[in-house]
Protein backbone atom coordinates (compact mmCIF):
# COMPACT_ATOMS: atom_id res chain seq x y z
CA UNK A 1 0.00 0.00 0.00
CA UNK A 2 1.07 3.24 -0.96
CA UNK A 3 2.19 5.42 2.58
CA UNK A 4 0.36 8.57 2.16
CA UNK A 5 3.07 11.75 3.04
CA UNK A 6 2.35 14.60 4.82
CA UNK A 7 2.71 18.10 3.01
CA UNK A 8 5.22 19.65 5.30
CA UNK A 9 7.41 16.21 5.14
CA UNK A 10 7.41 16.88 1.50
CA UNK A 11 8.08 20.28 1.33
CA UNK A 12 11.06 19.15 3.74
CA UNK A 13 12.18 16.69 1.19
CA UNK A 14 12.56 19.72 -1.50
CA UNK A 15 14.13 22.31 0.89
CA UNK A 16 16.87 19.09 1.69
CA UNK A 17 16.68 18.14 -2.38
CA UNK A 18 18.02 21.51 -2.71
CA UNK A 19 20.81 22.13 0.19
CA UNK A 20 21.72 18.07 -0.65
CA UNK A 21 25.13 18.11 -2.71
CA UNK A 22 24.69 17.14 -6.82
CA UNK A 23 22.30 18.28 -9.67
CA UNK A 24 18.39 17.41 -9.21
CA UNK A 25 17.23 15.39 -12.27
CA UNK A 26 13.34 16.24 -12.80
CA UNK A 27 10.72 16.95 -15.34
CA UNK A 28 7.39 18.44 -16.13
CA UNK A 29 4.77 16.00 -15.89
CA UNK A 30 0.87 17.30 -17.36
CA UNK A 31 -1.63 14.84 -15.72
CA UNK A 32 -1.96 12.20 -12.42
CA UNK A 33 -1.10 9.54 -14.52
CA UNK A 34 2.63 10.70 -16.05
CA UNK A 35 3.31 11.87 -12.34
CA UNK A 36 2.82 8.61 -10.99
CA UNK A 37 4.68 7.09 -13.75
CA UNK A 38 7.30 9.56 -13.08
CA UNK A 39 7.32 9.08 -9.24
CA UNK A 40 7.38 5.15 -9.62
CA UNK A 41 10.57 5.73 -12.18
CA UNK A 42 12.22 7.21 -9.33
CA UNK A 43 12.10 10.36 -9.54
CA UNK A 44 12.41 12.20 -6.49
CA UNK A 45 10.98 15.70 -7.87
CA UNK A 46 8.12 17.11 -10.17
CA UNK A 47 7.15 20.26 -11.91
CA UNK A 48 3.45 21.37 -13.37
CA UNK A 49 3.97 23.81 -16.33
CA UNK A 50 1.20 25.98 -17.51
CA UNK A 51 1.84 24.26 -21.44
CA UNK A 52 1.02 20.49 -20.22
CA UNK A 53 -1.98 21.19 -18.15
CA UNK A 54 -3.62 23.33 -20.99
CA UNK A 55 -2.84 20.80 -23.40
CA UNK A 56 -4.17 17.87 -21.45
CA UNK A 57 -6.90 19.61 -19.98
CA UNK A 58 -8.04 21.54 -22.71
CA UNK A 59 -6.32 20.71 -25.96
CA UNK A 60 -4.77 24.55 -26.29
CA UNK A 61 -1.40 25.80 -26.11
CA UNK A 62 0.28 28.08 -23.64
CA UNK A 63 -1.27 31.45 -24.14
CA UNK A 64 -2.63 32.03 -21.15
CA UNK A 65 -5.45 29.66 -21.38
CA UNK A 66 -5.42 28.89 -17.56
CA UNK A 67 -6.59 30.69 -14.73
CA UNK A 68 -5.56 30.44 -11.17
CA UNK A 69 -8.56 27.93 -10.93
CA UNK A 70 -7.34 25.31 -13.11
CA UNK A 71 -3.89 25.05 -12.30
CA UNK A 72 -4.99 24.90 -8.25
CA UNK A 73 -7.49 21.69 -9.45
CA UNK A 74 -4.48 20.19 -11.20
CA UNK A 75 -2.28 20.87 -8.50
CA UNK A 76 -4.82 19.42 -6.14
CA UNK A 77 -5.70 16.31 -8.05
CA UNK A 78 -1.96 15.13 -8.93
CA UNK A 79 -0.51 16.09 -5.70
CA UNK A 80 -2.69 14.16 -3.42
CA UNK A 81 -1.65 10.83 -5.36
CA UNK A 82 2.10 11.62 -4.63
CA UNK A 83 4.09 10.64 -2.00
CA UNK A 84 7.19 13.36 -3.67
CA UNK A 85 7.07 17.03 -4.07
CA UNK A 86 5.84 19.18 -6.85
CA UNK A 87 6.80 22.49 -8.06
CA UNK A 88 4.10 24.21 -9.60
CA UNK A 89 4.11 27.42 -12.11
CA UNK A 90 2.23 30.11 -11.28
CA UNK A 91 2.66 32.16 -14.12
CA UNK A 92 3.01 35.95 -13.57
CA UNK A 93 0.93 35.17 -10.17
CA UNK A 94 -1.98 35.73 -11.97
CA UNK A 95 -2.56 39.94 -11.57
CA UNK A 96 -0.67 42.17 -8.88
CA UNK A 97 0.22 41.63 -6.17
CA UNK A 98 -3.06 40.45 -3.82
CA UNK A 99 -2.61 38.33 -6.84
CA UNK A 100 0.40 37.07 -6.25
CA UNK A 101 -0.29 36.40 -2.39
CA UNK A 102 -3.07 34.50 -3.27
CA UNK A 103 -1.47 32.40 -6.14
CA UNK A 104 1.04 31.16 -3.48
CA UNK A 105 -1.10 30.43 -0.48
CA UNK A 106 -3.60 28.64 -3.10
CA UNK A 107 -1.02 26.36 -5.06
CA UNK A 108 0.46 25.96 -1.39
CA UNK A 109 -2.93 24.84 0.04
CA UNK A 110 -3.65 22.72 -3.29
CA UNK A 111 -0.36 20.71 -2.29
CA UNK A 112 2.65 22.25 -4.30
CA UNK A 113 5.65 21.92 -2.54
CA UNK A 114 7.00 25.47 -4.32
CA UNK A 115 6.16 27.80 -7.21
CA UNK A 116 7.79 29.41 -10.12
CA UNK A 117 7.00 32.81 -10.63
CA UNK A 118 8.30 34.73 -13.48
CA UNK A 119 8.78 38.66 -14.70
CA UNK A 120 6.22 38.18 -18.21
CA UNK A 121 3.93 40.93 -18.18
CA UNK A 122 0.28 39.37 -18.60
CA UNK A 123 -1.22 37.81 -20.39
CA UNK A 124 2.14 35.97 -20.91
CA UNK A 125 3.20 33.17 -23.31
CA UNK A 126 5.47 30.10 -23.51
CA UNK A 127 9.05 31.35 -22.64
CA UNK A 128 10.47 30.14 -25.86
CA UNK A 129 7.36 31.91 -27.92
CA UNK A 130 8.10 35.40 -29.72
CA UNK A 131 6.67 38.46 -28.92
CA UNK A 132 6.98 38.25 -25.12
CA UNK A 133 6.92 41.43 -23.06
CA UNK A 134 8.41 41.69 -19.37
CA UNK A 135 7.34 44.26 -16.48
CA UNK A 136 10.16 46.15 -14.75
CA UNK A 137 12.68 44.66 -12.61
CA UNK A 138 11.48 46.94 -9.74
CA UNK A 139 8.05 45.39 -10.12
CA UNK A 140 9.13 41.68 -10.07
CA UNK A 141 10.39 42.59 -6.61
CA UNK A 142 7.73 43.50 -5.43
CA UNK A 143 6.14 40.26 -6.54
CA UNK A 144 8.50 38.28 -4.92
CA UNK A 145 8.86 40.07 -1.51
CA UNK A 146 5.17 38.84 -1.46
CA UNK A 147 5.39 35.66 -2.58
CA UNK A 148 8.13 34.82 0.24
CA UNK A 149 6.26 36.65 2.59
CA UNK A 150 3.02 34.13 1.87
CA UNK A 151 4.96 31.40 1.60
CA UNK A 152 3.05 28.52 4.50
CA UNK A 153 6.59 27.68 5.74
CA UNK A 154 10.09 28.12 5.12
CA UNK A 155 10.51 24.99 3.48
CA UNK A 156 8.05 26.06 0.53
CA UNK A 157 10.60 26.86 -2.89
CA UNK A 158 10.29 29.99 -4.77
CA UNK A 159 11.63 29.99 -8.05
CA UNK A 160 12.42 33.50 -9.96
CA UNK A 161 12.41 33.38 -13.69
CA UNK A 162 13.29 35.91 -16.14
CA UNK A 163 12.28 36.05 -19.96
CA UNK A 164 14.91 39.21 -20.20
CA UNK A 165 17.33 37.31 -22.05
CA UNK A 166 14.86 37.37 -25.18
CA UNK A 167 14.63 41.60 -24.94
CA UNK A 168 16.94 43.33 -23.15
CA UNK A 169 19.87 40.77 -23.06
CA UNK A 170 21.79 38.32 -21.01
CA UNK A 171 23.21 41.11 -18.63
CA UNK A 172 19.65 42.58 -17.83
CA UNK A 173 18.55 38.74 -16.97
CA UNK A 174 21.23 37.78 -14.46
CA UNK A 175 21.28 41.29 -13.16
CA UNK A 176 17.50 40.24 -12.22
CA UNK A 177 17.65 36.93 -11.04
CA UNK A 178 20.38 38.03 -8.88
CA UNK A 179 18.33 40.79 -7.33
CA UNK A 180 15.10 38.42 -6.91
CA UNK A 181 17.71 36.08 -4.99
CA UNK A 182 19.00 38.54 -2.92
CA UNK A 183 15.52 39.26 -1.48
CA UNK A 184 14.63 35.90 -0.84
CA UNK A 185 13.82 33.49 -3.87
CA UNK A 186 15.35 29.83 -3.53
CA UNK A 187 16.33 29.52 -7.15
CA UNK A 188 17.06 31.46 -10.09
CA UNK A 189 15.82 30.72 -13.46
CA UNK A 190 16.70 32.62 -16.97
CA UNK A 191 14.47 31.02 -19.54
CA UNK A 192 16.18 30.69 -23.05
CA UNK A 193 19.58 31.14 -23.09
CA UNK A 194 20.92 30.45 -26.58
CA UNK A 195 23.94 29.09 -26.34
CA UNK A 196 26.71 26.48 -24.53
CA UNK A 197 28.77 30.02 -23.99
CA UNK A 198 25.62 31.39 -22.30
CA UNK A 199 25.06 28.54 -20.31
CA UNK A 200 28.29 28.92 -18.98
CA UNK A 201 28.13 32.41 -18.74
CA UNK A 202 25.04 32.45 -16.13
CA UNK A 203 26.29 29.62 -14.21
CA UNK A 204 29.78 31.71 -13.50
CA UNK A 205 27.58 35.22 -12.77
CA UNK A 206 24.70 33.60 -10.58
CA UNK A 207 25.80 32.68 -7.25
CA UNK A 208 22.12 31.20 -6.20
CA UNK A 209 20.97 27.60 -7.27
CA UNK A 210 20.37 27.67 -11.28
CA UNK A 211 17.71 25.81 -12.76
CA UNK A 212 17.77 24.51 -16.65
CA UNK A 213 15.42 23.91 -18.59
CA UNK A 214 16.03 21.55 -21.24
CA UNK A 215 13.21 21.78 -23.79
CA UNK A 216 14.04 19.70 -26.94
CA UNK A 217 13.07 21.95 -30.05
CA UNK A 218 13.56 25.27 -28.08
CA UNK A 219 15.69 28.29 -27.86
CA UNK A 220 18.60 26.52 -25.20
CA UNK A 221 20.90 23.66 -26.55
CA UNK A 222 20.49 20.54 -24.94
CA UNK A 223 23.36 19.47 -22.43
CA UNK A 224 23.15 16.36 -20.43
CA UNK A 225 22.90 16.47 -16.62
CA UNK A 226 26.61 15.77 -16.11
CA UNK A 227 28.05 18.90 -18.06
CA UNK A 228 24.89 20.84 -16.16
CA UNK A 229 26.51 20.00 -12.63
CA UNK A 230 30.11 20.58 -13.67
CA UNK A 231 29.03 24.04 -14.95
CA UNK A 232 27.03 24.70 -11.56
CA UNK A 233 23.73 23.93 -12.51
CA UNK A 234 21.30 22.99 -9.35
CA UNK A 235 18.27 21.75 -10.93
CA UNK A 236 17.89 20.38 -14.60
CA UNK A 237 14.29 19.71 -16.03
CA UNK A 238 12.80 18.55 -19.00
CA UNK A 239 9.64 20.59 -19.11
CA UNK A 240 6.77 18.78 -21.76
CA UNK A 241 8.51 15.74 -23.41
CA UNK A 242 5.75 13.57 -21.21
CA UNK A 243 3.13 15.38 -23.19
CA UNK A 244 5.45 15.01 -26.33
CA UNK A 245 6.39 11.39 -26.12
CA UNK A 246 2.46 10.49 -24.57
CA UNK A 247 1.23 12.19 -27.95
CA UNK A 248 3.72 10.09 -29.90
CA UNK A 249 2.89 6.64 -28.52
CA UNK A 250 -0.83 7.28 -28.89
CA UNK A 251 0.07 8.15 -32.65
CA UNK A 252 1.90 5.19 -33.27
CA UNK A 253 -1.09 2.78 -31.60
CA UNK A 254 -3.80 4.42 -33.60
CA UNK A 255 -1.81 3.95 -36.39
CA UNK A 256 -1.49 -0.09 -36.10
CA UNK A 257 -4.98 -0.06 -35.20
CA UNK A 258 -5.90 1.66 -38.04
CA UNK A 259 -4.12 -0.89 -40.37
CA UNK A 260 -4.12 -4.02 -38.59
CA UNK A 261 -7.72 -4.00 -36.83
CA UNK A 262 -5.73 -5.03 -33.70
CA UNK A 263 -3.30 -4.25 -30.89
CA UNK A 264 -1.79 -7.38 -29.39
CA UNK A 265 1.58 -7.44 -31.51
CA UNK A 266 2.09 -3.50 -31.01
CA UNK A 267 1.78 -3.32 -27.48
CA UNK A 268 4.54 -6.39 -26.77
CA UNK A 269 7.02 -4.15 -25.38
CA UNK A 270 4.57 -1.44 -24.23
CA UNK A 271 3.36 -0.99 -20.71
CA UNK A 272 1.71 -4.14 -19.53
CA UNK A 273 -1.75 -4.46 -17.51
CA UNK A 274 -0.23 -5.55 -14.70
CA UNK A 275 2.51 -2.56 -14.28
CA UNK A 276 -0.52 -0.02 -15.13
CA UNK A 277 -2.84 -1.82 -12.34
CA UNK A 278 0.46 -1.76 -9.79
CA UNK A 279 1.13 2.33 -11.05
CA UNK A 280 -2.65 2.62 -9.96
CA UNK A 281 -1.71 1.13 -6.95
CA UNK A 282 -4.75 -1.44 -7.18
CA UNK A 283 -3.94 -3.80 -4.72
CA UNK A 284 -3.38 -1.04 -1.98
CA UNK A 285 -6.82 0.14 -2.68
CA UNK A 286 -8.43 -3.33 -2.70
CA UNK A 287 -6.87 -4.19 0.41
CA UNK A 288 -8.11 -0.99 2.22
CA UNK A 289 -11.20 -1.76 1.18
CA UNK A 290 -10.92 -5.47 2.70
CA UNK A 291 -10.17 -3.79 6.03
CA UNK A 292 -12.65 -1.39 6.16
CA UNK A 293 -15.35 -4.15 5.51
CA UNK A 294 -13.82 -6.36 8.26
CA UNK A 295 -13.77 -3.50 10.78
CA UNK A 296 -17.47 -2.66 9.92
Amino acid sequence: MQRKVKQKDKNRALRSLLNDPGIIVSLGVHDAFSALIAQHAGFNLLFLGGFGVSASRFGLPDLNFLNLSDMELAVQQITRQLSIPLIADGDTGHGNLPHVRQTVERLAAAGASGILLEDQLFPKKCGHFHQKQIITKEEMLGKIEVAVDSRPDEDFVIIARTDARALNGLEDAIDRVNAYCELGADVAFIEAPESCAELERIAGRVSYPLFANMLVGGKTPILSVSDLERLGYKIAVSPIETLMVCGSAMQSMMKALKQTGQLTHHLEDKMSFDTLKDILNLDGLLNTQKCHQRVQ
